[in-house]
């Protein structure tokens, strides 16, 4: 991939955000503001091309990172793949460190660097390899399960991982009865109404602990009270949210597929459940439709900024940079391939 380096103006920066409007002045952008940025992104940029090194952004972070200096925008899945296809020595992840895990997971040769103070996620943080292990003494008989937002450690135990838009195919073609999924508990819950409505007869256990604390803020009354002011409006959600908000909703998947079903429908306003990072993107890049509904912001995803992104291109603390031992690599590798066998052998039962 080329990587541009031609410097842009604040002007030209001002014109490509200042439609951005999610409700949060982190992402309300003013001449000022862009003058203030545009020579961040330009030395950004310059070191790419100097070190040949790529910046991965998910959709969650803030918009001057995503439309200033990144070469590839999605989730974390998606994300990391293209880590392993692009042909770059460094890798700069601009989300949180579990997701920078996955890409240094898939691409153990290359350079993986976090721009992340914070280094935390709710989620992610909720459970660990050993409490993996101690669950496993319990439920000896269970295939254990984990989703894609866990860490490294917690993935050298589990049996396969899955995406929020694979899930329920991948443990519904996992050859054991009895499933034991992790985290997060309101996915968990999601996971066992929707293999019910389709009639497996899986038993699954789930992790108590662990959600996302932005998905798990929305209720069903916030979706009353938007359809009253927006008569009309979509309502779309992350698996994430509970099984209340997904019940009010009228589309639910992953963040790639929130962004393409708002794309392809013929609908012309939307409430999104998700970080309000998906909204910013959207109203860029489908500028006729209109997103409603306040700004829910992941504070571990916002504490990227682009003063840290050139920090750590420039000169990394130990912290910035991922490391993982080979064996915790191999299995988390091995978790991560099943995932691809899983989805493969539930696509062709489909």
């Amino acid at each position: 991939m080329t990587k541009t380096t031609t410097p842009i103006t604040a002007d030209a920066l001002y014109a490509r955000l200042k439609d951005i409007r999610v409700g949060s002045n982190i992402c309300l952008f003013t001449p000022e503001k862009c003058e203030e940025m545009a020579p961040l992104i330009n030395s950004i940029n310059a070191l790419k091309a100097e070190k040949n090194a790529i910046i991965l952004a998910h959709s969650y972070v803030s918009p001057e990172i995503i439309h200033g200096v990144a070469d590839y925008v999605g989730d974390s899945y998606e994300l990391s793949k293209k880590a392993k296809e692009d042909d770059a020595d460094t890798i700069v992840f601009s989300a949180v460190k579990f997701m920078a895990e996955t890409a240094k997971i898939i691409s153990p040769s290359k350079e993986v660097l976090v721009p992340n103070k914070l280094n935390g996620c709710s989620l992610a943080d909720s459970v660990t390899g050993e409490n993996v292990r101690a669950l496993k003494l319990q439920f000896p008989d269970h295939a254990f399960v984990c989703y894609i937002n866990t860490t490294a450690d917690v993935k050298a135990e589990c049996d396969v991982c899955v995406t929020s838009s694979n899930v329920y195919d991948i443990i519904e073609a996992f050859p054991n009865d009895k499933i034991y999924f992790l985290p997060d508990r309101l996915m968990g819950e999601n996971v066992v109404a929707e293999l019910h409505r389709r009639g497996s007869q899986k038993q699954i256990e789930i992790y108590k602990n662990g959600t996302c604390y932005v998905h798990e803020e929305y209720d069903p009354e916030m979706i009353e009270f938007i359809r009253l002011e927006h008569p009309g409006v979509a309502v779309v959600s992350h698996p994430e949210c509970s099984s209340k908000v997904l019940d009010h909703s009228d589309f639910v998947g992953s963040t790639s597929q929130m962004i393409n079903h708002v794309k392809e429908s013929d609908l012309s306003t939307f409430y999104m459940l998700t970080e309000c990072g998906l909204s910013s993107r959207l109203q860029l890049e489908v500028p006729e439709k209109t997103f409603v509904g306040s700004c829910t912001m992941c504070k571990y995803m916002k504490s990227n900024t682009l003063a840290d992104i050139l920090r750590v291109m420039d000169s990394p603390d130990p912290e910035d940079i991922i490391s993982l031992a080979p064996a915790i690599i191999k299995a988390s590798q091995s978790c991560i391939d099943a995932m691809f066998h899983y989805a493969e052998l539930a696509k062709k039962g489909a």
